[in-house]
């Protein structure tokens, strides 16, 4: 993942801090999780290109380790991930999270790797830049890999907070791999990707976000400069893809309004470079109907519009569309959940429906069910077309240790 060397300064930081913590015993607490999860993913139709499968059993591999000191203000923080597939590409381990952090009245510093998150939106998180997408493990880009940083976080009394970001090392994001599914007619090496920059991967990067509350306004303004974290994509008379990575300058607003039973959500970016300038929102909004018959029923409501300018450059098909969803929560014992949507665009017949339910059964295991249906896909659609016969089913089952 990186270099030897700098694989060893970070074993001597860490090791040096965890050594220093054990100073005093007595004020050391320690915490280890484990979660060991067993997948199915089949997808439904029949492969669209030639060595693609439709089985895929998989198990993953979760543990996460902390350690506090110093009454709780320092901090060594580690969450692991493996999964085997029969996909080789989708077999992969990452540090989600490894790092230290120190915590005062009104600042906050985090060295290591780590996941941070940026947005309010439910149908695409434009703002969020940080971290490099998991793509093998999950299609809607929720997971995400451990980012390199240095974090510095200002909290103040009158003004909200002020993060600064120090990002020294940029991870390419992996695609599926032949036999795999959601993947494009050319089988994509990440290691093919190359970089606009000429340091590459190691180009430094940098980010800041100041966020505040006023009343029942929530916002964000964000700004970050470095090597991207979508590729760009180019082709030649033959057909072939090219891509890289290209230095982009994006900045980014995220808004959330709390009106009573209303959650009112709007994000949008600016985004420019050497190969295109873009801008890109997403606006909805969220009702909730809470406690339905006074049993703990929360069903919520959700309706989103997508606007993108990208053009065929994009790894993105979210362009002109439209988002509608449901949120059901039971708020029982078993923390029984659903979550029901549908993506149509409004310039073809393109639509993309999905469901994610997960209950947890007894103390220690927990049941998930996914679905993503590609419905009547535009041949002129460049990204869906090539997964328009990969709609699947997922269910998995985890136990906690």
């Amino acid at each position: 993942m990186f270099k030897n060397s700098n694989l060893y300064i970070l074993f001597l930081f860490f090791s040096y801090t965890f050594l220093n913590a054990q100073t005093d015993e007595r004020k050391v607490t320690h915490d280890f999780e484990l979660e060991i999860e067993a997948e199915y993913r089949y997808f439904i139709d029949d492969a669209k290109f030639q060595g693609q499968q439709d089985h895929f059993p998989s198990i993953a591999i979760l543990p996460e380790y902390s350690l506090q000191w110093n009454k709780g203000y320092e901090s060594l923080n580690f969450t692991g991930f493996l999964r085997i597939d029969k996909d080789n590409e989708r077999t992969h381990w990452d540090i989600r999270e490894l790092y230290y952090q120190k915590a005062q009245s009104k600042w906050e510093l985090s060295i290591g790797l780590k996941k941070v998150y940026w947005g309010v939106t439910e149908s695409n998180h434009l703002v969020d830049i940080i971290n490099q997408t998991d793509a093998v493990e999950s299609f809607d880009g929720e997971d995400k890999l451990g980012q390199p940083m240095v974090q510095f976080t200002y909290t103040t009394d009158n003004f909200g907070s002020f993060d600064f970001y120090y990002l020294p090392y940029h991870r390419k994001r992996t695609f599926a791999g032949e036999k795999g599914r959601l993947r494009f007619p050319v089988i994509i090496d990440k290691d093919d990707i190359n970089y606009e920059s000429s340091a590459e991967e190691w180009r430094q990067d940098a980010a800041f976000r100041w966020s505040h509350y006023f009343g029942a306004f929530d916002i964000g303004i964000s700004h970050f400069y470095g090597n991207g974290r979508e590729p760009l994509f180019t082709f030649d008379n033959q057909g072939n893809i090219n891509a890289f990575y290209p230095v982009i300058n994006q900045t980014g607003l995220d808004l959330q309004v709390t009106q009573n039973a209303f959650l009112w959500k709007f994000e949008s970016i600016y985004r420019s470079s050497k190969a295109q300038d873009f801008f890109a929102l997403v606006v909805g909004l969220e009702y909730t109907f809470s406690n339905i018959d006074s049993n703990g029923l929360d069903i919520g409501l959700l309706a989103e519009y997508l606007y993108d300018e990208r053009d065929e450059l994009a790894l993105n098909a979210l362009q002109n569309d439209v988002f509608f969803g449901t949120r059901i929560a039971f708020n029982d014992t078993q923390d029984t959940s659903i979550l029901i949507g549908g993506i149509s665009d409004l310039e073809s017949s393109s639509k993309i429906f999905s469901i994610e339910a997960s209950r947890r059964i007894g103390n220690s295991w927990k049941a998930e069910l996914e679905a993503r249906i590609f419905s009547n896909i535009d041949p002129n659609e460049f990204i869906l077309s090539n997964f328009q016969e990969d709609s699947f089913l997922r269910f998995s089952i985890s136990k906690f240790f």
